[in-house]
């Protein structure tokens, strides 16, 4: 069954032609990654997901991009709703400058949810499917900006999911992590994916090689090729994937 559908999607900045032609399904509960070098439009088109480019001045949209056979650029489609469907993890851990427990309640809070006792439960429902109550259980009065980087990482992972998405993208979520905490957040991925559809931006190709089903290559603006995970790090069909992957270039 696939969760995300894109169909001969073409973005532009302005003038500047981003992406070109992309079309790639995405099954619901995997994992796929998308790698290429820097400025190839692997982030821009993860934001086209879940529509965070909207922000952005003078951008054009062509094609289709469908989640559960949805036009999530159709004209009916609110936004916010889609933003609730589809969680967004950021490059860098970004924490807001509360208590752990309220930056995990503020999504829930922010969608009108009242009742506290269903808060309390959903935050230590999410806290430990991010791998991280056990580590604050005792202190989720205290700031999150007293946490590791680590933690604050999966504590931006929590928050993304107390509003139960179906979708979770994450753009380089472990780029600034060090070793350690890095393998946490990927294990999480590994755990999250029996509930949860995981599209992950990549530089570090080990880590596409470790956590995705499938894998996306980008190159200039283009997906040039795409498929089970092995295949493209052991025998991809396009030569441009080959170089890349072999260090030729990128």
């Amino acid at each position: 069954m696939n969760k995300i559908e894109t169909h001969d999607v073409n973005f532009w900045y302005g003038d500047f032609h981003a992406l070109k032609g992309i079309s790639m399904n995405i099954e619901e509960k995997s994992v796929v990654a998308f790698i290429g070098p820097s400025g190839c439009g692997k982030s821009t088109f993860l934001r086209l997901l879940n529509r965070m480019n909207d922000l952005i001045p003078n951008i054009r949209l062509e094609g289709q991009i469908l989640i559960d056979g949805q036009d999530i650029y159709a004209k009916n489609v609110q936004v916010d709703e889609l933003r609730k469907n589809v969680g967004m993890v950021f490059q860098r851990p970004n924490p807001f400058p509360k208590s752990i427990f309220e930056n995990v309640a503020y999504g829930l809070r922010v969608n009108g949810v009242k009742d506290e006792s269903f808060i309390r439960q959903r935050v230590e429902e999410t806290l430990k499917g991010a791998a991280l109550w056990d580590e604050v259980k005792d202190k989720l009065k205290v700031s999150a900006y007293a946490l590791s980087g680590g933690q604050q990482q999966r504590l931006c992972i929590a928050r993304a999911m107390a509003v139960s998405p179906s979708v979770l993208l994450m753009d380089e979520p472990a780029s600034a992590l060090d070793p350690i905490s890095t393998a946490k957040v990927e294990e999480l991925i590994h755990e999250l994916k029996k509930d949860y559809t995981i599209v992950i931006v990549t530089h570090n190709m080990q880590q596409a090689a470790r956590v995705s089903d499938r894998t996306a290559f980008f190159y200039m603006g283009e997906m040039v090729e795409i498929g089970d995970t092995k295949t493209i790090f052991t025998n991809p069909v396009k030569q441009e994937t080959q170089n890349y992957i072999t260090g030729r270039f990128g």
